[in-house]
């Protein structure tokens, strides 16, 4: 316990000197660069899992040497189709959304499913679905997982930032519970930095609170 309250407290000190200031809304948020590392240092130093948006290439050189593989060339574009497909069936009416970028596939869980308000204990209704994403992932392994916490802007921007990594680290905690290797896992917090809608009313900063899981192919670049 002593070891985890130290490595918040130097990460917070180390974030109080990398805020900014909102030019459009006046308020003081959290540098990407600072959330991304100096919080992901922090965290990955306790969890052994990569942190602040670690690049693919780094978990592709860790998972090449497995026994997985990689996709290249047009396996890649039939894998990640199957593989949406079949989060949509699995999270069909669940209150997940699945978003297709590219190769990507995005999942966003608000959080009206994921946690309660200022709490980083995913709440018991979140395991049906997380569960479900658990079982795609471990079918289609040829995929690495980036997750995203967020919150809205209300509060302090530090507390904002590491409550987003706790969440982050949460979800990717319960996913390697559920057989999915953590070499395969990315975690990151925003804080209240990248927000979908307006944190001036509470519509928006409930969409803002969010939790989001990014897919990507394994592949050997």
């Amino acid at each position: 316990m002593l070891k985890k309250f130290s490595v918040l407290l130097i990460t917070g000190s180390f974030l109080a000197t990398c805020t900014t200031t909102n030019p459009y809304t006046g308020e003081q948020q959290v540098s990407k660069t600072a959330g991304g590392i100096a919080v992901g240092a922090g965290i990955g130093a306790m969890s052994g899992l990569f942190v602040g948006g670690s690049s693919r290439a780094q978990r592709n050189a860790v998972l090449i040497g497995t026994s997985i593989g990689v996709l290249s060339g047009g396996m890649i574009g039939n894998y990640m189709d199957r593989q949406e497909a079949d989060l949509r069936t699995q999270l069909q009416g669940s209150g997940v959304s699945v978003m297709r970028s590219g190769d990507r596939i995005i999942l966003n869980m608000p959080n009206n499913i994921t946690f309660n308000i200022d709490q980083d204990a995913i709440k018991s209704v979140f395991y049906r679905q997380l569960d479900s994403v658990a079982r795609v992932l471990t079918k289609y392994d040829k995929s690495i997982i980036d997750i995203f916490g967020h919150t809205d802007s209300t509060g302090n921007v530090i507390h904002n930032q590491l409550l987003s990594e706790r969440r982050a680290l949460a979800v990717s905690q319960y996913l390697n519970s559920q057989g999915i290797d953590r070499r395969r896992l990315s975690i990151i917090g925003y804080g209240s930095s990248r927000p979908i809608a307006s944190n001036a009313v509470e519509q928006g900063r409930a969409l803002n609170r969010r939790v989001e899981i990014q897919i990507s192919p394994l592949t050997a670049n």
